[in-house]
């Protein structure tokens, strides 16, 4: 697995759910050596978004299916944590590693706590929790099909 796969598989968190607005019960990723991006599908098969690292402005760029840009992230070494825009360059918030619980956790613009992503030994999966810390969902890699797949619980 090359570097940049590595970085796109890290930056999972609920990108699908939160930003392409995908109504669906189990979604995919896939990485594309081809494109050089990790592309995003539906439970149907039909790609509905990608993502890019872009090397001249350092940063992870989030496509729809259309090309159009949907958000970026990029590190932010000042904070520790890794700074989340739209689009148009507007602050969405941030993910920063809580070294502490061993876990993710996403922040909105506000600074308000949207959810946590943490590394299930046990099921060698992320497991998903809301602000509240309900178990809203995990992420597991599907090894035949070569690719990360959410499951919403």
């Amino acid at each position: 697995m090359t570097m940049k796969c590595y970085k796109f598989i890290v930056c999972l968190g609920l990108l699908i759910v939160t930003c392409l607005q995908v109504d669906a019960q189990q979604l995919t990723q896939k990485y594309n050596s081809f494109y050089d991006r990790t592309e995003f599908f539906d439970s149907r098969g039909r790609m509905v978004g990608y993502a890019k690292y872009n090397n001249f402005y350092d940063r992870l760029e989030y496509y729809d299916a259309n090309g159009n840009l949907l958000k970026t992230e990029k590190q932010n070494n000042f904070y520790n944590r890794k700074d989340i825009n739209d689009g148009n360059g507007n602050s969405r918030g941030y993910e920063k590693k809580n070294n502490f619980y061993n876990r993710t956790e996403r922040y909105d613009e506000n600074g308000n706590m949207k959810y946590t992503k943490k590394w299930n030994s046990f099921y060698e999966r992320y497991d998903i929790y809301d602000a509240d810390g309900n178990h809203v969902g995990y992420y597991k890699w599907n090894s035949f099909y070569n690719r990360w797949e959410f499951h919403e619980l």
